[in-house]
C-alpha cells in the first residue's frame, strides 16, 4: 500500500503537465524501477549511502540547470520533489523511511492540485483516499514491529527476525484488514467533499504568477507561411469545447463553425502577416464585451466555449458574434477578472490569469449579421494591395474566372467554386518550395493544404478590385455525445478568407473542398466512445471541481434553499412522501443487512475462539515446535510445500533415502501425536525436540552420507 500510495503522488504530478515528455517519461521509469528493488537489495553493504550520493548528484544537477539555464525555478523544485520520492523508494530500510514515502506521496498530492487539477489528477486523488488508511496503518504496525524486535534479534530457532515477512503474512493482514482500511476511506470522502462545498474557494492565480507555460499548450499560428508544412489533420489534441444552444435533435456529428482567432492582410508573395501592430483594452460594461455594439443578453442566443491553454492567448469567435462575456475559473468575487485587449483586423486577446485556459460566452446575432461591418476608404487600399513580384498570369487568372460577373459577391462565388472543383487537396503539397508558390499552386502542382487555398481566393479576389484577408483559426469539431458539445481539435485549424461586401460587411468564404476542411476525429468505434467519455468527464470536473467558485457555491445555496421551501409547501408534501417511504424502506433493508452480517460474523468469531480455546497446551506447543523443524528443513534444502501434509512430506523424504529423513520423520510423529493424538508433551521433550532441531539444522550432509556422522534419535 505504501508503495501505491508513492505511486499516485508521482503520477499526480506527472498528470499535471508540469513536465515535459521526456522528464515525464524519466520520472515514470524511474518510478517502475524503484518499484521492483526489493527491500533484500537494499540491505546490501555496497548500497548502504548510494541514496546519499545519488540526492547530491540530483541536487547539482538541479543547481546547474537553474543558474546556466532558463529553466523555472517552479519545474525544477517540482522535478526534485519526484526525484526525492524515487530514491527514497529504491532505498528505504524500515518504517521511518516507510513514513517519509508517505509525507512525500501527501506533499506531491498537494503540488498536482496547484499545478494541474485535471481529471488524471482526481482519479489520483480518489486512489490516495482509498489507499492513505490501509498505508498508514502499516507504517504504524511496522514501526511497533520493529520496536519489539530490534536489529539483530533472534527468534527460537536462531535465526533473525524478518520483520517484511510478518507484515506481508496473512495472519496480520488479511481480507478484513484491507477492505476496513478501505472503507474508511468512505468517511474520508464524504468529509473532504462536505469542506471543499460548504467552505469559499480562492482563486490560485497567485501561486501561478510566474508559472511557464507547460507542454499542454497547444499552439497556434499568427501568420500563414505557405513555404511550411501544413497543419497535420490528425492531431487529436483538444483545444476546445464548443456548446451550441438550440440544437436540432439529433445533433449534426460534425458541425462547420469558422471559429476565426486573427486576419491577416499584407502578403509578400509568400507569407501572410498583419500590417499594423497595436493592442488597446476592450470595452466592457456589467461584465459584457461588445464587438460591433453591446449585445442583449435577454434576446441573442449564446454559445458557450471551454479553451484549452493556448498561445498566443487568442480568443475564437464566429462569424456573427456580437459580444463576448467571459467566465470565472477559480476566481473569488461575482465580477468576472480577465483582461482582453483588442488588435488589429478584430483580432481578440486575453490575458492568462493561470495555465487553465478561458471559458467565455459569445452572442450571437439573431439575424446572422457578420461580426465585422465597417471599412474606411483608407483601409480599402489596403485590402486590395497585390505582392510586386505577383506573375501576370496569377491576375489573367481572375480575369478569366470572373469575366462577365460584376458583383463582388458573385465573383467571390465563382473563384470559390472553380478551387474547389479544379484543384486536390494535398498537405504534401510541392508548391511549398517553389519561390513563387502561389503560381506553381495555380498552373502547375494545382495541390495544396487550405493555406494554398485560402490565399489564393484572396490574392484573385484582390486582383479584381474586391477587399479580401486571409483568416485563421478552427473549421470546426465533431459532437461529443456524452458532453452534448462539440470537441474542436488542433488538427481542425484551418484557413479561410473573409471578403467585404459594401452594404453587408466581411462575409466568410472558404474554397477549400468542404470534404477536406470537415473535422476528421472518428465517430465511432470503442475508441471514439471512449474519447467521448473521457472528455466528457474531464469537461464536468474542470466545470464543477476545479473550476468550482463562489459563484457556484452562491447557485448551489440558492438551489438546495428554494428546494426546501418548495418541498415544505402543502401542494409537494403529498409527492415527496412516497420519496420518503423508499427512501425508509431502502435505509431498512441496508440496517437489516448490516445487522445480519455482524450477527454471522460474531457467530462465527465464536465458533473460531471455541475451536482455538478447544486446543490442548500441548498441541499448541506441537504447532510451535514443528514450524521451528520446517525452519530447520528449509535450511537444509528439504522444505515441505504447502500442498503436501507434514507426514506424507517425511515418508517421501524416507523413500528417497535422504541423510535426514529418519530424524524428521521421528520428530513429525512427535508433532502428530501431540497435535492430534492428545499426547501430551513435557517441558523436557520440548527441550529434547529443540535440541534435535539444532543438530538438524547443524548437520552437514556429506558427512552423513558417508557415515561419518550418525544421528541418535528416540521417539
Amino acid at each position: 500500500m505504501t508503495d501505491a500510495l508513492a505511486a499516485l503522488g508521482v503520477i499526480a504530478l506527472v498528470a499535471s503537465g508540469q513536465f515535459n515528455r521526456y522528464v515525464s517519461w524519466a520520472i515514470l521509469i524511474g518510478l517502475a524501477l524503484a518499484l521492483v528493488v526489493r527491500e533484500s537489495w537494499q540491505r546490501h553493504p555496497a548500497l548502504r549511502h548510494l541514496d546519499t550520493g545519488v540526492l547530491l548528484v540530483v541536487i547539482a544537477v538541479q543547481v546547474v540547470r537553474i543558474v546556466l539555464t532558463d529553466a523555472s525555478v517552479l519545474d525544477v523544485l517540482v522535478e526534485f520533489a519526484a526525484a526525492l520520492q524515487i530514491i527514497r523508494l529504491a532505498t528505504r530500510k524500515g518504517a521511518a523511511h516507510d513514513q517519509q514515502v508517505i509525507v512525500l506521496a501527501l506533499l506531491h498530492l498537494i503540488a498536482g492540485t496547484v499545478l494541474g487539477g485535471g481529471l488524471g489528477y482526481g482519479l489520483c486523488f480518489i486512489g490516495v483516499l482509498v489507499v492513505a488508511p490501509g498505508a498508514l496503518v502499516l507504517s504504524h504496525l511496522r514501526r511497533e514491529v520493529e520496536g519489539n524486535y530490534r536489529q539483530g534479534a533472534r527468534d527460537r530457532t536462531g535465526l533473525p527476525v524478518d520483520v517484511p515477512r510478518i507484515l506481508r503474512s496473512r495472519r496480520v493482514v488479511g481480507r478484513s484488514f484491507l477492505a476496513v482500511t478501505c472503507l474508511l476511506s468512505i468517511p474520508i470522502f464524504v468529509f473532504t467533499a462536505a469542506l471543499f462545498v460548504i467552505f469559499p474557494r480562492v482563486g490560485l492565480s497567485l501561486l501561478l504568477l510566474n508559472r511557464g507555460h507547460t507542454g499542454r499548450m497547444i499552439g497556434f499560428s499568427g501568420k500563414v507561411d505557405l513555404g511550411a508544412v501544413g497543419v497535420l489533420r490528425s492531431d487529436p489534441k483538444l483545444a476546445m469545447r464548443v456548446e451550441i444552444p438550440d440544437l436540432p435533435e439529433p445533433p449534426p456529428p460534425r458541425l462547420t463553425m469558422h471559429l476565426r482567432g486573427t486576419a491577416l492582410d499584407a502578403y509578400d508573395g509568400r507569407t501572410w502577416t498583419q500590417s499594423e501592430n497595436f493592442k488597446r483594452p476592450t470595452e466592457s460594461d456589467a461584465g459584457l464585451v461588445p464587438i460591433e455594439r453591446y449585445p442583449d443578453p435577454s434576446v441573442d442566443p449564446v454559445m458557450r466555449i471551454d479553451l484549452e491553454p493556448i498561445d498566443p492567448p487568442v480568443i475564437f469567435i464566429p462569424p456573427n458574434a456580437t459580444g463576448l462575456r467571459f467566465k470565472n475559473r477559480g476566481q473569488l468575487g461575482v465580477e468576472a477578472s480577465t483582461m482582453a485587449h483588442r488588435g488589429p483586423e478584430g483580432e481578440f486577446r486575453y490575458q492568462p490569469l493561470d495555465d487553465r485556459g478561458l471559458v467565455y460566452d459569445v452572442f450571437l446575432s439573431r439575424k446572422r449579421s457578420p461580426t465585422f461591418q465597417r471599412l474606411s476608404a483608407a483601409d480599402r487600399r489596403r485590402y486590395l494591395e497585390l505582392p510586386r513580384d505577383l506573375p501576370t498570369r496569377v491576375a489573367e487568372l481572375a480575369q478569366t474566372w470572373t469575366r462577365g460577373v460584376d458583383r463582388p459577391a458573385d465573383r467571390a462565388r465563382a473563384i470559390q467554386e472553380h478551387l474547389r472543383t479544379e484543384y486536390r487537396y494535398d498537405l504534401a503539397s510541392p508548391s511549398g518550395a517553389d519561390p513563387h508558390p502561389l503560381d506553381h499552386f495555380l498552373f502547375e502542382s494545382k495541390r495544396g493544404h487550405c493555406e494554398f487555398y485560402s490565399t489564393a481566393m484572396a490574392i484573385l479576389l484582390r486582383a479584381v478590385d474586391v477587399p479580401t484577408r486571409n483568416v485563421t483559426g478552427f473549421v470546426g469539431g465533431t459532437y461529443n455525445r456524452f458532453g452534448r458539445f462539440y470537441a474542436v481539435r488542433q488538427g481542425d485549424a484551418h484557413s479561410w478568407v473573409e471578403v467585404y461586401l459594401d452594404g453587408e460587411g466581411w462575409m466568410t468564404f472558404d474554397p477549400t473542398p468542404p470534404a477536406d476542411a470537415a473535422p476528421k476525429s472518428e465517430l465511432v468505434g470503442v475508441w471514439a466512445y471512449l474519447r467521448d467519455f473521457i472528455e466528457a468527464t474531464s469537461q464536468r470536473w474542470d466545470r464543477h471541481i476545479v473550476g468550482y467558485d463562489l459563484n457556484q457555491q452562491v447557485s448551489l445555496l440558492q438551489t438546495l434553499t428554494s428546494r426546501y421551501r418548495r418541498s415544505g409547501s402543502s401542494g409537494d408534501v403529498a409527492l415527496s412522501r412516497p420519496r420518503l417511504l423508499a427512501v425508509a424502506a431502502v435505509a431498512l433493508a441496508l440496517g437489516g443487512g448490516l445487522l445480519y452480517w455482524r450477527f454471522r460474523r460474531s457467530r462465527r468469531g465464536r465458533e473460531e475462539s471455541r475451536a482455538g480455546a478447544g486446543r490442548t497446551p500441548s498441541a499448541l506447543l506441537a504447532t510451535a515446535l514443528y514450524e521451528s523443524l520446517e525452519s530447520a528443513m528449509l535450511a537444509q534444502g528439504v522444505p515441505r510445500p504447502p500442498s503436501m501434509p507434514p507426514l506424507r512430506h517425511a515418508e517421501a523424504l524416507a523413500l528417497a533415502a535422504h541423510p535426514l529423513a529418519r530424524e524428521i520423520l521421528t520428530l513429525t510423529q512427535v508433532y502428530l501425536r501431540a497435535r492430534f493424538g492428545g499426547a501430551k508433551l513435557t517441558e523436557d521433550d520440548s527441550r529434547d525436540f529443540e535440541r534435535r532441531v539444532k543438530a538438524l539444522r547443524a548437520a552437514d550432509l556429506r558427512a552423513l552420507a558417508a557415515g561419518e556422522i550418525e544421528l541418535h534419535a528416540s521417539s
